[in-house]
């Protein structure tokens, strides 16, 4: 076990301590990145919408042709177990389908012959401080360059993550995507825009990746009477926004305060996302903790 890791971890129908879990070098997922992986928020040991995020892990192995090893209850079970054995209360669980080891270096699909490469853990989920809700993140924008199958969650994330660490080298936490003029999501997260009270979040296309907590705002937004409009968001708007947050499982609701070095309005969080941030904690105790 590491500080970020627990033992044991799932290989390959095994559970194992994570320094005996070991790959092929002809890993296509390590060859190549031709692989699928979810992450999976846990409270209170209970995983979040765990069905819908095994429905996208299914959905990304049946977009990129490679067949799910495992069935739903099956997925459930090692989710189950890891969570259980683990020491936090609060978790995040790592899942990962690689197309498996061939005996060569090829782009073509290996024989059916070879088996996929299964590979799970927990981790430690932390959400952000108090002071960083306080004050918000600051952030840039950057030239979308990723491929046109962006709601594929697969783990060759180059373009994502080259675009972050753009982000990091400016000291800033976030890169914001753009593609053709238009905002559409963040290098490690989903991005909102408020504007005269109305949220405005970026549709769902292959040009984004369908988050969880992105439909549970949206959710919420709807519960809480929340005007609401789902649309594209062109890079003047996103410019001249009066709030800009960004949303995931592990940064929740964080408001971007600063954008390529200029204050978002006021250059403090906003009343609309921290109202958002409240309905969040408030369903996080209610219904994320609860059966």
């Amino acid at each position: 076990m590491t500080p970020c890791v627990a033992d044991p971890v799932y290989f390959n129908g095994q559970f194992l301590p994570l320094t005996e879990a070991k790959i092929s070098p002809l890993d296509r997922g390590f060859l190549y990145g031709d692989g699928v992986y979810e992450m999976i928020p846990v409270y209170s040991r209970r995983a979040f919408r765990l069905d819908e995020h095994l429905k996208r892990l299914e959905a990304t192995l049946a977009g990129i042709k490679l067949g799910n090893p495992l069935d739903l209850a099956g997925w459930k079970a090692v989710v189950e177990k890891l969570i259980a054995a683990a020491p936090w209360e609060d978790q995040s669980i790592y899942l990962q389908v690689t197309r498996g080891a061939d005996n060569k270096r090829d782009h073509a699909f290996p024989p059916a012959t070879v088996a996929p490469t299964t590979f799970a853990f927990s981790s430690p989920m932390q959400a952000p401080s108090a002071e960083l809700l306080a004050q918000g993140v600051a952030a840039i924008t950057v030239p979308d360059q990723r491929w046109a199958r962006c709601d594929l969650k697969v783990t060759s994330l180059l373009a994502n993550i080259l675009a972050r660490q753009q982000a990091v080298d400016a000291g800033c936490a976030e890169a914001l995507l753009i593609r053709d003029d238009y905002l559409k999501e963040g290098a490690a997260s989903n991005i909102f825009v408020v504007k005269n009270g109305v949220l405005l979040a970026p549709p769902k296309t292959h040009l984004m990746l369908p988050g969880i907590t992105y439909d549970v705002v949206l959710e919420l937004a709807e519960c809480h009477g929340q005007p609401l409009e789902i649309r594209e968001i062109n890079e003047i708007e996103l410019r001249d926004a009066d709030e800009v947050w960004m949303t995931s499982s592990t940064k929740e609701i964080l408001a971007i305060t600063t954008l390529d070095g200029q204050p978002v309005a006021n250059g403090k969080p906003g009343p609309v996302g921290e109202k958002m941030w409240q309905w969040y904690q408030d369903f996080k105790n209610t219904v994320m903790r609860k059966d």
